[in-house]
């Protein structure tokens, strides 16, 4: 094992062991045995070596996804999507609160990586038909109310004691953003909401999505700039209440 897998892996065990997943770089060179001037060497400072730890955790969780091949129903993946998701955060409690903190000023690799495994999954929604706004919109309102109710349930599991709740945050998130036809599980109490005002943000929402699969040759990069950019705006006006 080279030294930088044996800091990580240790630098990984000591965040998952911790009371509050903070470490120290002194406490991670005395357990992989190595000096400070390594450490530093191949991951620059300390934050430098918990974005790697970040990713290095992180990894095992994309590289399902990573490997999963899309089903005929983007809804449906985007379901699990959300279920594995929260999941991962319960059985990674700490390693998922440093995922996601604040102090963090870069964020790491594998949180980018997997806002653009379920923007690809919007996408597919809205070639469909079933996206009521740019897939775009759509990946920052499921990220942000998908890792909202994983920190809760990690940070406050005295106060977040429901098990549905994450189910119900999701269906009501998903009724939002897709259109009305598409239903939500059977069971869960949701029901799709919408009416006649999200025919043309969805119609909007699939030509862009399928002008950004296939090109018109038709037309110019100017042009077609031009037309995503009129797209982008009609899918994600704001809707009638």
């Amino acid at each position: 094992m080279s030294t930088r897998a044996r800091i990580l892996e240790v630098a990984a065990d000591l965040v998952a062991q911790s009371p509050n997943g903070d470490i120290s770089t002194r406490a991670v060179c005395e357990a992989a045995q190595v000096g400070a001037p390594a450490l530093y060497r191949h991951f620059g400072d300390k934050e430098g070596l918990l974005s790697a730890v970040v990713d290095y955790g992180f990894d095992k969780y994309l590289a399902t996804k990573r490997q999963h091949n899309p089903g005929a129903d983007p809804i449906e993946d985007l379901r699990d999507g959300w279920d594995t998701h929260v999941d991962f955060a319960l059985r990674n409690p700490n390693l998922y609160r440093l995922m996601n903190s604040p102090a963090m000023r870069t964020p790491p690799a594998a949180a980018l990586e997997s806002h653009q495994i379920l923007t690809r999954d919007l996408e597919r929604a809205a070639a469909q038909g079933k996206l009521r706004l740019a897939p775009e919109l759509a990946a920052q309102i499921v990220m942000s109310a998908n890792v909202g109710v994983a920190l809760m349930l990690v940070a406050r599991p005295s106060t977040f004691t429901d098990k549905s709740t994450s189910t119900r945050v999701r269906d009501a998130v998903h009724a939002a953003i897709f259109t009305p036809d598409v239903s939500a599980p059977t069971g869960t109490g949701s029901e799709g909401t919408g009416s006649e005002d999200t025919q043309v943000p969805s119609t909007a929402a699939r030509l862009n999505a399928l002008l950004r699969q296939s090109p018109d040759p038709a037309l110019t990069p100017a042009e077609t700039g031009l037309m995503t950019e009129w797209l982008d705006r009609l899918s994600n006006a704001p809707r009638n209440q």
